[in-house]
């Protein structure tokens, strides 16, 4: 028998319930999306899903509207000149430490955000087009992964991956590229392992970017905000 949902003393409720409703199902794209929505309902609470889920698709549809070919690079050109040039979505390097820049409401509405957003809006928009994009959980410095295999080589031994920073408009890295950029963002050198490009799961890309709000409060002494956001935490650690 299902234990009911315990109230959070600090979390906005609508915004608690949300985001354990959608835990189960963070291992699909949809559930991952209304997750990390719920996060910026506790300071978001009149932002709305379903609007910003219209606002992905709409710009999915204008990819699928530009593309008249199946090849993966075709539709990846697409998806960067409308995501990139078109719209002008990359990383807030004036002010990356503002909780904003991890609210999906706001990064849609500014086109403006941290890697692990910026990445969970491509990933969204691109499997609209068809496209098979994975998060990537490098250290420091979260990186999108696609699929570049076409059709005709379906087998999982000629897979291939491009690796894409949302950051920085969409470019494109290879694995010493990753490694490059760990160590500019972390700050240390550190040999590469192929744990840096392991995709991330769903509790993963949650548990991130509750850490990263979590660092944002408590440096600027919000101490509500950041016990909110470790009650969401305890909700992917059951």
């Amino acid at each position: 028998m299902n234990q009911p949902l315990a109230l959070p003393a600090y979390c906005r409720r609508p915004a608690y319930a949300e985001f354990a409703a959608q835990v189960a199902h963070v291992d699909t794209t949809r559930g991952l999306f209304r997750a990390a929505f719920a996060i910026a309902q506790h300071e978001r609470p009149t932002a709305n899903v379903r609007q910003a889920e219209h606002v992905v698709d709409s710009l999915a549809d204008v990819v699928r509207r530009r593309v008249h070919s199946t090849n993966t690079q075709a539709r990846l050109a697409h998806l960067h000149d409308v995501l990139f040039e078109i719209i002008g979505l990359r990383g807030n390097v004036d002010d990356y430490y503002d909780p904003a820049n991890s609210y999906l409401p706001d990064v849609l509405r500014t086109r403006r955000g941290l890697p692990i957003a910026l990445v969970l809006v491509y990933k969204c928009v691109a499997e609209g087009v068809g496209l098979t994009v994975h998060g990537i959980n490098a250290p420091g410095h979260f990186l999108a992964a696609v699929e570049a295999t076409e059709a005709r080589r379906p087998s999982a031994r000629n897979r291939s991956w491009m690796y894409v920073d949302p950051f920085y408009g969409g470019e494109l890295l290879d694995e010493q590229d990753i490694c490059r950029r760990v160590v500019e963002t972390t700050g240390r050198e550190m040999l590469p392992t192929p744990a840096w490009r392991a995709p991330a799961t769903g509790r993963q890309w949650l548990a991130r970017m509750l850490a990263n709000l979590q660092a944002a409060f408590a440096s600027t002494g919000r101490e509500r905000d950041l016990l909110a956001m470790q009650e969401l935490q305890t909700l992917l650690d059951k």
